[in-house]
């Protein structure tokens, strides 16, 4: 498989390139398998708004996600998240970013109350209104006392959606968000990402296999087919 191609990444003029304002800094990124070359030698930085990695399937749009939530290692490169390096300070760079991988059991035990809770206490810029709202925009009332594991897709990805909105945190990565939703779901959470795109205090990047219809994209990372 080719590594990913210079012209692959496309900017626009609301990147910001002031270095003291940039949120995210990715600094000479490899990350390849026997079959997949995920990236090769990729830096960028991103300040706020909202980032789409795009790519087919088996093109390793998690396994990026993984590696900037510094879950995994990447081959080479550095990651700096709020002028902290992931390789010095990992605990205090992890901290800045929300993360909520489908695939994990971790929290299945735990109801979606208390798994909400918990997402409050993490998160010092945790916002009560945006959850409300994230709440009764996503139908989630009627599941709040269930536990995790008895849900279904579709209303396990709302639940890490609310729970993304209303972090605050500086770095909120979503992948394949709009999976198992509804047509309902989808809107309102096209909605709340189409605001977010404005928000100049948090970096939204999105892993998915096309781009969303009608969004605005500053930064576009595209992985291949």
């Amino acid at each position: 498989m080719n590594a990913l191609p210079v012209g692959a990444m496309r900017s626009r003029s609301e990147f910001v390139r002031r270095p003291e304002l940039r949120m995210l800094n990715i600094s000479k990124l490899s990350l390849a398998y026997p079959d997949c070359v995920v990236v090769r030698d990729f830096s960028v930085q991103a300040a706020n708004g909202l980032v789409l990695v795009r790519g087919g399937g088996g093109r390793g749009k998690t396994s990026l996600m993984c590696v900037l939530a510094g879950e995994l290692a990447a081959d080479a490169g550095h990651l700096q998240l709020g002028g902290v390096w992931l390789h010095e300070q990992p605990e205090a760079y992890r901290q800045q970013v929300f993360w909520a991988d489908m695939r994990t059991a971790a929290h299945d035990a735990l109801t979606c109350r208390d798994y909400l809770a918990m997402v409050q206490r993490l998160y010092p810029a945790f916002d009560e209104v945006s959850l409300t709202r994230a709440i009764e925009g996503l139908s989630l009332a009627p599941h709040l006392d269930k536990n995790i594991f008895m849900l279904s897709t579709g209303s396990k990805r709302k639940l890490y959606l609310a729970a993304a909105f209303a972090s605050g945190a500086a770095l909120t990565l979503l992948d394949t968000p709009f999976a198992a939703l509804d047509k309902v779901s989808i809107r309102f959470a096209l909605t709340l990402l189409a605001e977010a795109a404005q928000d100049n205090t948090r970096l939204w990047v999105l892993a998915d296999y096309a781009q969303p219809d009608g969004m605005m994209l500053p930064l576009l990372i595209d992985l291949g087919d």
